[in-house]
C-alpha cells in the first residue's frame, strides 16, 4: 500500500479531512509545458535545481490554497518530501553529496511560508538495497537510465532527514501488512491532528 492509498483510506474513516492530491494537479500550465516534450529528459537534465524547486514550492503552495476551511488537508507529498525529491535530483545531476544537495534546495527554500504540516514518512526499508528491490517491485517495471541511481539518492536523502528528526514520525513498513501499517500511520494521525476519532462503521 503506497503513500495515496493511505491518505485516501484516513479520508474514508474520519471527518474534516481533504485529500488535496499532487502538486501539479494545482498548478497544471506549467506542468504540461515542461511535459510537452521529454518529461524525464526535463526533470532529470534540462532543469536547473532552482527551476525544479520553486516550481514544486510555488505548486505547493497552491495546493495548500484549496484547502476548505475548517479542514485539515491530506497530502501524499507533502513539503519535506517535496525538498528530497528535489535534493535526490540535485545530487544526482550536479553530483553533489546528500548533505550538499539539502543545503542547496534548503536555500532556494528559504523562509518559504508553508503551512504547518504533520508528516510521516512511509520508509520501506532501512536497508537502501531493501528499500529499492521494494519500491523497484511496487512499480512492476525496469527502471532504467539514471532512475535507478535517483531512487537510491532518494533513499539516502529520506534516511538523512529520518536522522535529523525532519518528520514528525517515521513508519518503517517491511515486513508488516499493510493494515498493521495503516495502524501506525492513525495513531500518529490521532496524536498530532486535531481531527474526531474513526468512524464506527458497525453502527
Amino acid at each position: 500500500m503506497g503513500k495515496t492509498t493511505h491518505v485516501r483510506r484516513l479520508a474514508e474513516c474520519r471527518d474534516g479531512l481533504q485529500v488535496l492530491g499532487a502538486v501539479h494537479e494545482h498548478d497544471p500550465e506549467p506542468w504540461a509545458r515542461v511535459a510537452a516534450g521529454d518529461y524525464a529528459r526535463w526533470w532529470f537534465e534540462t532543469s536547473t535545481t532552482a527551476q525544479l524547486t520553486r516550481m514544486l514550492l510555488a505548486s505547493h503552495a497552491k495546493r495548500a490554497d484549496a484547502r476548505e476551511p475548517d479542514r485539515t488537508g491530506l497530502l501524499d507529498r507533502g513539503f519535506p518530501m517535496l525538498l528530497a525529491v528535489s535534493a535526490a535530483t540535485c545530487a544526482v545531476k550536479d553530483g553533489l553529496s546528500v548533505g550538499e544537495a539539502l543545503d542547496t534546495v534548503a536555500g532556494l527554500a528559504g523562509t518559504a511560508n508553508v503551512p504547518a504540516e504533520v508528516s510521516i514518512l512511509l520508509l520501506p526499508s532501512r536497508d537502501p538495497d531493501r528499500s529499492y528491490a521494494i519500491t523497484s517491485a511496487r512499480e512492476g517495471r525496469a527502471w532504467t537510465g539514471i532512475y535507478p541511481s535517483y531512487q537510491m539518492t532518494l533513499h539516502a536523502v529520506l534516511r538523512h532527514q529520518a536522522d535529523h528528526d525532519v518528520y514528525t514520525a517515521v513508519v518503517e513498513c517491511e515486513d508488516r501488512s499493510p493494515n498493521d501499517v495503516h495502524a501506525e500511520v492513525l495513531r500518529h494521525v490521532g496524536a498530532h491532528l486535531p481531527v474526531p476519532p474513526p468512524r464506527n462503521w458497525s453502527t
